[in-house]
This record gives structure tokens, sequence and C-alpha cells, in this order.
């Protein structure tokens, strides 16, 4: 016998996200069937309201509910650094360890030719052209140990030799291939301690 309809749909639908195979899809709908009309409700205005209102910060490119984030706006931070990550949950996870008070830069991705990314189609020449002044005087990468993090980083780099600032690296303690978003957090704050000088 064939799944009802709109079950099906719902479990096609929800397949989109990563690491949801159809049996855990289907999980999802039998327990989605078990909440009450309120529950679902309150569920899907929470989806229409963040599709609706999430945008990009103009100015590092990370996931906000403003054109300016709360972090970019934040005048207290330290003005003298920025952080750069390959994605938005970098950014939260970051912030979660405490240690670190500076800006970011959210790349939106990583050199990938094997996926058809190239540097045009991430968010660096705003970097390069737009973030680094008198007042920055170090850009610490915190880019996945993998090949396309490592050819990334070294991508940025080569464009930062010509700009009068200390470019570093964080020193991470996992085998290449790992996930920053991933790793232990002491693990992340023995990193940002130990990060390299690399120009």
């Amino acid at each position: 016998m064939a799944l009802p309809r709109s079950f099906q749909q719902l479990v096609d639908n929800l397949t989109i996200f990563p690491g949801v195979g159809e049996k855990t899809a289907e999980r999802y709908v039998y327990s989605l069937y078990e909440k009450d009309f309120q529950e679902i409700e309150n569920l899907s205005d929470a989806l229409l309201n963040f599709k609706n209102n999430i945008k990009t910060c103009s100015i590092c490119g990370c996931i906000s509910d403003e054109d300016i984030c709360e972090i970019c706006s934040d005048e207290t931070r330290d003005k003298s650094t920025i952080c750069v990550v390959e994605d938005s949950k970098n950014v939260f996870f970051i912030e979660k360890t405490k240690k670190y008070n500076g800006y970011y830069h959210v790349l939106n991705g990583l050199i990938s030719p094997i996926e058809g990314k190239d540097p045009e189609d991430l968010n660096i020449s705003s970097l390069i052209n737009n973030r680094i002044n008198s007042d920055i005087k170090e850009i610490i990468i915190a880019l996945n140990p993998s090949i396309e993090g490592e050819v990334t980083s070294s991508y940025i780099q080569k464009l930062l030799e010509k700009k009068n600032v200390k470019v570093s690296r964080l020193s991470y303690g996992i085998p290449m291939g790992g996930d920053l978003e991933y790793l232990d957090p002491v693990m992340v704050s023995k990193a940002w301690d130990d990060r390299k000088i690399i120009s």
C-alpha cells in the first residue's frame, strides 16, 4: 500500500536537508502527525519568517536579521583583526568559544574546481578591496584543513602579500579533512592560542 499523497509529499520535501534520507524523513512526518495543529502552525510560521527575513550582512557576509549583523555593529570589538571563515556556521561556533573578539569575513564556500567553485564565486574580493584598512593589523584564516581549505587559504594569502597586514592560521590538532564546526571548543581555543603567522 502506497503512502498517502500528502504524507509522501512532506517526506520528499524533508529529504532536501543534509543527512535526511527517506527513512529519517518518514520518522519526522510520523512525529509531525502526532503534533497538534498549533505546533505545526508555529513551525510553518517560523520557516516562513526565517526565509522572508534572513539576510546576508553587507559587511562580513554572515547571515543576519539586519543589513549589518550584530557583530559588525558592535563597536566594542577588536577593530584590528578579521577572522576569515568558510560559512556562517563557523562564525557562531567560534563565538561560542569566547576566545575571539574581533570581526569576521564569511567566504560562503571554498575554492573547489570539482564543484565548479572558482575564487570569483566566493566573497573574497570584498575582503581584499573593501575591508583592509589602516586599522587592520592581522587577518586570521580559520578554514577547515581540507584540500579545498588549503587551496583557498593559499589563494587568500597570495592576495594579501601586497597588504601591510599580518596573516595567521589556526593550528589544528586534527587530521586533514576535519571540519571546524565538529571540533571540541577546547581544541579550537588551543588552536587559537597556537595560531601560526604565515606572512
